[in-house]
């Protein structure tokens, strides 16, 4: 979002400072000892929209409480012990670490916090092991304050609400699919150039969704969404194989189109246009104020039985990116200890917050430049404000005025994408640099010291990040790719019910789209290749009980193939190309069904599909001939993805 900020984040800018004052000034009244902590807090917590909000400050309550009662059992059994001590909070860490990057919604506030709440109250305490329990409570109360004053005041000053918010992005969506639908339909040649932002734009949908059930009191609502977001996924597919059929058929000058091409056509376009209609219906009934009525939605497009069903996790990156967090706070502890720095354990904590942050991001080469600038400006900015401006603040008044300008900065940030991160780490920084207390410190010395080791500790995160993943976006994109073959395999031979592997191929593809784009082009694949063939194997398998006799062989063979194929391409690796083989049994399929005098909706549906197979995977070079009876062989499709796929994907 770039230009100058609108009045909406300057809203959000000026509820969450009023929020941080007003946190600040009760921490300051109960005499807690870190004041500063419940002002950091507003900011950890605080969203635009008020039921996200509410969503993050409940789960991070919890965290806080579980982080806090662990470092209660955990100091004194262990203080006598501190490398041991060391080994168990870097053990916590990557466990919780693991847990929240496993959850990708709201729920996942529980883990992260208590991740590094753990480090937060035991390494500064390890030198009064005796005051562990008073330390707890005063991080959770401390915690509590900001969360609950942040709550507050989203919910009484000017509230927006989720379920608005949700309705104008859904429906951005469905112009952008829309428009992209009209290039398809008019043979644009840019087709194509949005459906990767449509992909990555379901992933903030399902967000927003999550934050929904915390914001709003109509059941209705929240099932509308879901079922929008269920329909969203049928839609991409559908238009991605409408694609590749279009740009199959032969140019208009042919005076003999293949039947089945345009059979297909007619029926993807008749789905797409039924698809839309639908989002169309439920993203009007989004909202506690529609705007419009919406119409009913066909009754088989029904949201799933849990909003967490079909998710992918890639186990294996996920542990790797928790291990090394921990590994990240285990050697600071290390450092700590055989330094002999009495004070050392408030820095290490600093480090454990920012390397939690680090582990959620896939380029922490990108954002390490980024974000050690702004530690640094932070370092400079608190510098200030602990030096000049806090040793004339002799009012609150007076340390509310000094405090709004570097606030209200950070609540802007906030509110702006792909700075979130950054204003969070900003926000605690500043407040912690800065040492806001009831009584000022007039140790310069030391408060400077301070200040410098938590700045050391804030560019040891992504240093570390950087020098541990130093690969890039595009190894985590191979797996994905690897892991749609799997899953395409056994889509293929697959007895049971499709719908959770459906999901979870949707699911991966979205998690695809941003990794391909940071990956400059190094893979073999674009994603919608695995995304239509996986649904279409699935309609087969779907199908197949119901089909009449003669043709269930002919499918199963078409279905065995697509396995094999898929197979061999997890053996070598490689984005090897479909044997000849596999065209000739999609050919002589076809002609089974061809011959069919039953042509009903299923039926069409099973020959479309095959016919997206056969132009999604062609014959390496040319078609074969069809079995007697067939039509010509289909023509390969020109789009840019088959081209593409002889090229090896990078081990």
């Amino acid at each position: 979002m770039a230009g100058w900020p609108h009045a909406r984040q300057w809203l959000f800018s000026l509820k969450a400072f009023a929020a941080a004052m007003l946190a600040l000034y009760i921490a300051l009244s109960f005499g807690l000892p870190r004041p500063y902590w419940a002002m950091a807090t507003v900011y950890f917590v605080s969203h635009p929209l008020t039921g996200a909000t509410r969503s993050k400050a409940a789960y991070r309550v919890a965290g806080t409480v579980l982080g806090a009662t662990a470092a209660v059992v955990t100091v004194p059994a262990l203080v006598n012990m501190p490398i041991v001590l060391t080994g168990a909070i870097a053990l916590w860490i990557t466990g919780l670490v693991y847990l929240s990057l496993l959850e990708r919604g709201p729920r996942s506030y529980v883990f992260l916090l208590a991740a590094y709440t753990l480090p937060i109250v035991a390494l500064p305490a390890v030198s009064h092991p005796g005051e562990i329990f008073d330390v707890a409570v005063a991080r959770i109360e401390e915690i509590v304050i900001g969360i609950v004053c942040a709550g507050l005041v989203g919910a009484i000053v000017l509230p927006a609400k989720v379920a608005p918010a949700l309705r104008e992005r859904a429906g951005e969506w469905i112009r952008d699919a829309r428009a992209w639908a009209a290039d398809i339909l008019a043979a644009d040649a840019h087709a194509s150039a949005s459906r990767h932002r449509l992909a990555a734009d379901m992933l903030a949908l399902d967000q927003m969704i999550a934050h929904l059930s915390f914001d709003t009191e109509s059941r209705h609502t929240l099932h509308h969404a879901r079922a929008l977001r269920e329909t969203m996924s049928r839609l991409m597919p559908t238009l991605s194989a409408l694609d590749s059929v279009l740009r199959a058929q032969p140019r208009a000058a042919d005076t003999n189109p293949d039947p089945a091409l345009q059979d297909a056509a007619d029926f993807l376009r008749g789905r797409m246009d039924e698809l839309l209609a639908t989002c169309d219906a439920l993203q009007h009934g989004i909202g506690d104020r529609p705007t419009q009525a919406a119409p009913p939605a066909p009754a088989r497009i029904a949201p799933p039985e849990s909003p967490t069903a079909g998710r992918y996790h890639d186990h294996g990156m996920l542990l790797f990116g928790a291990a090394s967090t921990g590994l990240a706070v285990f050697c600071a502890g290390l450092i700590w200890i055989f330094s002999g720095w009495e004070d050392g354990g408030g820095p290490v904590a600093v480090a454990a917050i920012a390397c939690c942050f680090f582990a959620t991001l896939d380029e922490p080469r990108r954002v390490a430049p980024v974000f050690a600038r702004w530690s640094l400006a932070c370092l400079t900015v608190a510098s200030y404000y602990l030096f000049l401006v806090v040793p004339h603040a002799q009012t609150f008044e007076a340390l509310v005025g000094m405090l709004a300008l570097p606030y209200l900065g950070i609540g802007l940030l906030i509110s702006r994408p792909g700075f979130q991160l950054i204003a969070m780490l900003l926000s605690v920084n500043t407040a912690s640099f800065a040492n806001i207390q009831s009584i000022y410190d007039a140790n310069l010395l030391g408060a400077f010291n301070t200040s410098l080791a938590n700045a050391a500790a804030m560019l040891f995160a992504p240093l570390w990040a950087t020098l541990a993943r130093p690969f890039g976006a595009h190894v985590a994109a191979h797996r994905l790719i690897r892991a749609s073959w799997q899953d395409l395999a056994q889509a293929a031979t697959w007895r049971g019910d499709p719908a959770p592997l459906g999901a979870r191929m949707l699911d991966r593809f979205g998690q695809l789209m941003p990794r391909l784009g940071a990956s400059a082009d190094r893979l073999a694949s674009d994603g919608f290749t695995e995304l239509q063939v996986g649904y279409c194997t699935l309609t087969l398998q779907r199908a197949l009980p119901t089909l009449p006799a003669p043709a269930r062989k002919p499918v199963r063979r078409v279905l065995s193939g697509v396995a094999r194929h898929y197979r061999g391409r997890l053996r070598t690796g490689a984005a090897v190309p479909p044997p000849a083989r596999l065209a000739g049994q999609i050919d002589a399929a076809l002609a089974c069904i061809g011959a069919l005098t039953l042509i009903e909706t299923e039926m069409r549906a099973v020959r479309s599909a095959l016919v997206v197979l056969r132009v999604t995977l062609p014959a390496p070079q040319t078609s074969p001939v069809p079995p007697a009876g067939a039509s010509s062989p289909l023509p390969a499709s020109p789009h840019r993805h088959s081209h593409r796929e002889k090229r090896p994907v990078p081990s």
